[in-house]
């Protein structure tokens, strides 16, 4: 007995909103490649300069290491303090956005929209904010942090206590355990391993995030890389970058050997 063949489903032309859509993002991108005034005379000047940065920034100039290495300190304790008080206010944040813990359906919205807000305003525009509400330092960066460690973290832990087995709640509640009771013993010991990698992501974002703060006055050491940059002291520039980049890799090689033996 043959067996029977399946034809392939027929090719079918595309919605008029599919073709709109298309429309819509070609129109954007040759006006963005209009608007960016992308010429070869720009790009070859652009080497140019590029070059010159670079014949000017190297070797790194090191007579300023402690001033750095300071700066480069403050940045650290800015990321740290910010995404601890973020993530800490996160946890609430998470419970009351999830649908198995949220104690009502308008409640969960409002705090699934609070969370979006904080998510989608730059954590530069949070610092711009904040430079202005406390003033130039180093507070001004570690609470632009905490909006944006509640907006990344408390969106994943939200989404994994949702992800909970009900099995374990469901023997809690049965013995009369409250609320409080059922979250405290059986959602957040099962979320803890997850919720502890996002942490640490979070901290990883935190760093490069501080490190840019600095550049709107929210201190750290982009204060002093963009004081570096204005001044033309492309050669302290470059020694500021590259001890970012061995602070940056040195805290993700940590990060990465903390969550294979947490998962």
């Amino acid at each position: 007995m043959s067996e029977t063949t399946v034809a392939p489903p027929r090719w079918t032309a595309p919605r008029w909103t599919a073709w709109a859509a298309w429309a819509a993002f070609l129109a954007l991108f040759i006006q963005g490649v209009v608007a960016i005034e992308l010429t070869p005379e720009r790009l070859v000047r652009g080497v140019g300069n590029l070059g010159d940065f670079l014949a000017r920034a190297f070797p790194p100039d090191t007579g300023g290491l402690d001033a750095i290495g300071w700066a480069m300190l403050e940045t650290l304790n800015i990321a740290i303090v910010g995404v601890s008080v973020g993530v800490v206010l996160s946890v609430p944040f998470a419970l009351l956005a999830a649908r198995n813990t949220s104690p009502h359906p308008l409640v969960r919205s409002l705090v699934r929209l609070m969370i979006a807000t904080m998510r989608t305003i730059p954590d530069l525009i949070w610092a711009l904010i904040f430079v202005v509400a406390v003033g130039l330092g180093p507070l001004a960066g570690v609470l632009a942090i905490v909006l944006d460690t509640i907006g990344f973290a408390a969106r994943f832990f939200a989404e994994r206590i949702e992800e909970v087995r009900p099995g374990p709640s469901e023997a809690l509640s049965s013995t009369g355990a409250g609320r409080l009771s059922v979250i405290g013993g059986a959602i957040l010991p099962e979320t803890f391993a997850s919720m502890t990698a996002t942490s640490l992501y979070s901290v990883e974002k935190a760093i490069r995030s501080a490190v840019t703060l600095g550049l709107v006055g929210a201190g750290g050491i982009g204060v002093e890389l963009a004081a570096s940059m204005r001044l033309f002291q492309y050669d302290r520039a470059a020694m500021i970058i590259l001890v970012i980049l061995l602070v940056v890799i040195a805290f993700e090689r940590l990060s990465a050997s903390i969550r294979q033996r947490v998962l």
